[in-house]
C-alpha cells in the first residue's frame, strides 16, 4: 500500500458553481467537470501527480476511451513516457467504495491492450500500486508511486 495524504493536496484545486452544482477545474481536459465524489479522487490524484511527482500534463490523458474485446471502456488517468508509450494507469474509486478484487480485475482488463508498466488503484483514501512484468505474467506491490525521474 502507498502511503499519500491527497487530502493535502485540496488547496491546488478550483471550484466554481455551475447551475447550482459545484465543479472543479480539470487542468488536463482544460474544463469544469462536475464535483462528484470519484471525480474529486480523479483531480486530487492529478494534483498529485503534477504537483508531487512532477509529470508533465502533456503526458497525463484523462477519462479517455478504449476498446477492449470489443467493449467500449473509459479508463480514469493514464499517464505516458516521454516516448509517449503508457506508463502508469490509474483507477480512481469514490472513497466510500472499497478496494477490492472487481477494482484490481477492472484495471487488469483495462491493460490487456494497454501493457503499462505500473497501475495504481485508489479511493483517495487508500492506494495500491504495482509494478507488471509482461513477460512473466507477474506483479509486484509497491510502497511509492513511481515518480517523472523513472519515465523512460
Amino acid at each position: 500500500m502507498v502511503d499519500i495524504d491527497l487530502l493535502s493536496f485540496g488547496n491546488a484545486l478550483k471550484y466554481k458553481k455551475i447551475a447550482g452544482n459545484s465543479h472543479l477545474w480539470d487542468p488536463i481536459r482544460k474544463r469544469f467537470v462536475l464535483n462528484a465524489p470519484e471525480e474529486l479522487v480523479r483531480q486530487l490524484m492529478i494534483r498529485y501527480l503534477i504537483d508531487a511527482l512532477h509529470y508533465p500534463q502533456k503526458l497525463i490523458q484523462v477519462e479517455k476511451q478504449l476498446v477492449i474485446n470489443d467493449l467500449i471502456r473509459r479508463f480514469d488517468i493514464l499517464v505516458y513516457d516521454r516516448n509517449m508509450q503508457p506508463f502508469l494507469l490509474v483507477e480512481c474509486k469514490a472513497p466510500k467504495i472499497e478496494i477490492g478484487q472487481a477494482a484490481f480485475d477492472q484495471i487488469a482488463r483495462y491493460n490487456i491492450g494497454l501493457k503499462v508498466p505500473y497501475m495504481l488503484v485508489t479511493n483517495g483514501r487508500i492506494h495500491y500500486c504495482c509494478s507488471i512484468n509482461h513477460e512473466d505474467k507477474s506483479y509486484a506491490f509497491l510502497e511509492e508511486i513511481p515518480n517523472s525521474e523513472v519515465v523512460g
